[in-house]
C-alpha cells in the first residue's frame, strides 16, 4: 500500500514538496531570530548593578549574597563565568548573543539580560 502511494508522486510534486520545505525553513529562521544584542543589564539583588555595552571586551565581578560573580564580555556576546552557586546552572548556559537572553544565578541573585533595539522572544520562551 505504500509503495503504491509513491508511485502515483510525480518529480514536479518532489520538487513542490522541496520548495515548501525550503521555503518554511528560511521563514522560520528569519522570523525567530532576535537582533544582536547592543548592551547588557546586570542586575544584582534585583536591582541594575550596571548597563556596559557589548562593543568593549571587558570582565566585571558582582557581588551577591553567595560571594563574587564574573560576568564577561567578549565580541559581542556575554555569559557569566564563574559564580559561587551549587548548581552552576548560569555558567553552564554559556554565551549568550542575541537580544532578550537572559542567564540567571538564582541562589547569588545576579542576572545579565541582552538587550538590543528590539528583541522577538526571550529566553523564557525557549
Amino acid at each position: 500500500m505504500y509503495s503504491t502511494a509513491l508511485q502515483h508522486i510525480r518529480p514536479g510534486d518532489w520538487l513542490t514538496l522541496l520548495c515548501g520545505g525550503i521555503f518554511v525553513a528560511m521563514l522560520t529562521i528569519s522570523l525567530w531570530n532576535g537582533d544582536r544584542a547592543d548592551k547588557a543589564i546586570i542586575r544584582s539583588g534585583g536591582k541594575i548593578f550596571s548597563v556596559v555595552p557589548l562593543s568593549r571586551d571587558q570582565q566585571i565581578e558582582v557581588r551577591g549574597p553567595l560571594g563574587i560573580s564574573i560576568i564577561s564580555i567578549r565580541q559581542r556576546e556575554a555569559r557569566i563565568a564563574s559564580d559561587p552557586s551549587p548548581r552552576q546552572y548560569c555558567v553552564r548556559q554559556g554565551w549568550l548573543k542575541q537580544a532578550g537572553e537572559i542567564a540567571l544565578c538564582l541562589p547569588n541573585q545576579v542576572s545579565v539580560e541582552l538587550t538590543g533595539s528590539k528583541k522577538r522572544y526571550d529566553s523564557l520562551n525557549y
